[in-house]
């Protein structure tokens, strides 16, 4: 039964301490079983005896089979061959017993195909712990050889005890001092936690080797082979104990560990690591678009694939480390230590490089890859359950930024305490109606009108003061308040339009709706009801949606905004060109308006790349008779520039910072915007510039109407307008000055 996470097959940096430990120890063996080989006496008459052929086959066999107990592993479980070969250097001396036990180490180490520095070194720890049994042994004046053998009497016992006691004490140092290195745990606590199994169960073996040698006396070979009928039963006995406890803290299709297992060696580690004031690491991982396999090829091939996938992780990770199946295509790998994030990180690296090699299988080439989540004890969790919960938070972060591997940042955690306390704090704050909506101003470019007001939300917190937008929408959108949220806003602003339009201040007012409120069926019916209750057309309601939006979810949005087109609501595209629209969707969508995300507008005059990027936008959508808004204007010479390639209108801290609902209408007021009900439209008031030369100052252009907008230029009638229905026809913009515009409008002082 194979353990897939027993590394010691994996060959150790050349000049680490391992490196050189291994490499000291096997030297010094192999000089001394040279010299124990190189002094043997009467080894042709000795290879003649069957009774050294069925030892040497024990000997064999016990070194290929080692005796597996429940709760062990197998770098723990002893070896039957260890009674036989203790017995040859009570009988045939320390050449014999060196010849048998380094040669079966040997063979077992090829047949089994063990790295080569793994077999040397056993077979030189073992010469060393036989020379140090024989060397006790010759002080006692005892001196067995193949031509003398030790025939063992009672009263030898104790010298029989001296010999196993210097055999066991320099093996287990020698082992355990490997060990520790090769875990990169602390020598002595190493030793102190393997002392007490080891001690019994050598103790054991060692116990009957001098049974066996007293057989051997009697130089019958059916007696000695007596001696594998209860080994035989010891063997059974376990192997089914054994299969029991795999089964049970085993993934059945990989051999990996599985959860059970991994939750007891996670809390040893973390109690190592208080132990020793050091960091436990732990990460989960996940295979991207796995079930991609499984539907197209079946889940045969997907298992196939599963099973080299758990060999690569295995022989990618670190010696001792851990490595899990949690289930279908997530894997956990446990880092009993590490001394800073940057090593959990290394290995979460060499764990996507060595899966994205390409895989060849059932004459395919697979290429695999893999978000993997960091959590880091005890600076991002306190026990296993929150270690792994916070990795898994960082495992689907990693897979939304498409970063390949993420560490925990309670920031990021839609789970934390914090955002479960903010969460319900708007909970509250909704039903208290502590959300307020701020105005920010749109200008139509060529002649400095308000052609619309986008409504911004602010939440009043009782405790944290006046939170921004992206303090809470967040949150919001992944509960179940975004629609409550929403319904709230679009109350308010309808709300606060019908105030404007019945002291005729008749301006669109836009609300930015988001992919959740897409997703809500019942989005246009409600919106409907609150056009009929507030007695608002449709074309008083602008909905911004993002872009991202649109390519993230085409279908479920291109429903929902056919619902809102046919309910006569004008439709804007905010942040464009951070998505990835065509031309032919675009085209497709009942969209009024597109905005210009501010990225671009505020590089347009330092940035050649962004101002092509910002024309090739207002050029297009032109052609496609859709409106074009440039957000983050924060200057006049952006403001020129942006009028001379076209854009229609532009909003952004030049012309005005967010304002509430009494600044934003006596600001609409002081612009010009107010007329009596039923009058035709007027222009409003233009604050001009700071005076320029002329030539400096783009020339005036008529542009087309925006979208809803009833004081644009010379633009069609918004249906619905009561402007329209109850005044004169509107057949001409306002006058456009036949001199330089100075139509350009300066920002208020920031406050």
């Amino acid at each position: 039964m194979k353990d897939p996470n027993d590394t010691r097959n994996i060959g150790p940096r050349i000049g680490s301490p391992l490196w050189i430990y291994l490499s000291a120890v096997t030297v010094a063996g192999l000089v001394l079983a040279a010299l124990g080989l190189l002094n043997i006496g009467g080894l042709q008459a000795l290879a003649r005896h069957p009774l050294f052929w069925l030892t040497a086959m024990l000997v064999v066999v016990g070194e290929m089979r080692p005796i597996l107990t429940p709760g062990r592993s197998s770098t723990e479980a002893p070896v039957a061959s260890l009674t036989f070969s203790f017995a040859a250097l009570l009988y045939w001396g320390f050449g014999a017993a060196v010849l048998l036990r380094a040669g079966a180490i040997v063979l077992v180490g090829l047949t089994q195909r063990k790295a080569a520095h793994r077999t040397s070194f056993n077979a030189a720890q073992v010469a060393i712990a036989m020379a140090a049994a024989g060397l006790t042994l010759a002080a006692t004046g005892i001196h067995p050889s193949p031509a003398a053998p030790w025939l063992l009497t009672g009263p030898q016992l104790p010298m029989v005890a001296l010999a196993a006691a210097a055999y066991f004490t320099v093996n287990f140092l020698l082992v355990g001092v490997a060990i520790a290195l090769h875990s990169r745990v602390p020598v002595l606590r190493t030793l102190r936690l393997a002392l007490p199994y080891q001690a019994f169960v050598n103790l054991v073996l060692l116990s009957a080797a001098p049974l066996v040698a007293v057989v051997m006396g009697a130089r019958s070979a059916g007696l000695v082979l007596l001696f594998a009928f209860p080994l035989a039963a010891i063997y059974a006995n376990a192997m089914m104990s054994v299969q029991r406890e795999h089964q049970a803290h085993h993934d059945e299709l990989t051999g990996l560990s599985n959860r059970k297992l991994l939750i007891r060696r996670t809390g040893d580690a973390l109690a190592q690591a208080d132990a020793l004031g050091v960091k436990t690491g732990f990460l989960l991982l996940d295979l991207d678009r796995f079930k991609e396999v499984n539907d197209t090829l079946g889940h045969a091939v997907g298992d196939q694939l599963l099973q080299k996938i758990a060999h690569r992780l295995t022989h990618s990770v670190r010696p001792g480390d851990l490595v899990a199946r949690l289930g279908g295509d997530e894997f956990a790998v446990l880092l009993p230590m590490v001394r800073e994030a940057s090593a959990a990180r290394e290995v979460a690296s060499r764990l996507r490089a060595a899966l994205a090699e390409p895989i060849r299988m059932e004459g395919m080439s697979f290429g695999i890859e893999a978000s993997v989540g960091i959590a880091i004890y005890p600076d991002d969790a306190t026990g296993f359950e929150l270690l792994m919960q916070h990795a898994d938070v960082a495992m689907y972060l990693a897979k939304e930024r498409r970063s390949g591997v993420e560490r925990y940042a309670a920031a990021c955690d839609r789970n934390s305490p914090a955002r479960l306390a903010l969460l319900g704090d708007l909970r509250r704050g909704l039903d208290a109606g502590e959300l307020e909506l701020h105005y920010q101003p749109k200008i139509a470019l060529d002649s400095g009108a308000a052609i619309g007001m986008e409504a911004l939300v602010r939440w009043h917190h009782p405790q944290r003061g006046l939170m921004m937008p992206g303090q809470f929408i967040a949150l919001a959108e992944q509960s179940y308040l975004m629609r409550d949220l929403t319904f709230q806003v679009v109350e308010k602003a309808l709300a606060q339009a019908a105030g404007w339009w019945r002291d005729g201040l008749r301006v669109p007012v836009a609300v930015n709706v988001s992919a959740r409120d897409l997703l809500d069926s019942g989005l246009a019916e409600t919106i409907g009801r609150g056009l009929t209750r507030h007695g608002l057309p449709p074309g008083a309601l602008l909905l911004e949606l993002s872009e991202r939006v649109l390519t993230s979810e085409p279908a479920h949005a291109a429903t929902a905004v056919e619902a809102l087109a046919t309910l006569g609501v004008a439709l804007s595209l905010d942040d464009f060109g951070t998505g990835y629209s065509s031309l032919v969707r675009l085209r497709r969508l009942p969209v009024h308006e597109v905005k210009i995300d501010a990225s671009f507008v505020s590089r347009l005059l330092v940035s050649a790349e962004d101002k092509v990027i910002v024309k090739s936008i207002v050029d297009m959508v032109a052609t496609l008779g859709i409106s074009s808004v440039a957000e983050g204007v924060e200057s006049a010479e952006i403001a020129a520039a942006l009028q001379a390639m076209g854009c229609l209108a532009a909003q952004g801290w030049y012309f005005s910072a967010p304002l509430n609902a009494a600044s934003a209408a006596a600001w609409l007021a002081d612009q010009g915007a107010a007329r009596p009900a039923g009058a035709p439209a007027q222009p409003p008031r233009a604050r001009r510039a700071k005076a320029r030369p002329a030539a400096a100052r783009p020339p005036a252009a008529r542009a087309p109407a925006v979208a809803g907008s009833p004081a644009a230029a010379g633009g069609p009638a918004v249906p619905g307008d009561p402007a329209v229905v109850s005044g004169p026809a509107v057949t001409s913009g306002p006058a456009v000055a036949s001199g330089p515009a100075a139509a350009i409008v300066p920002p208020p002082a920031r406050g």
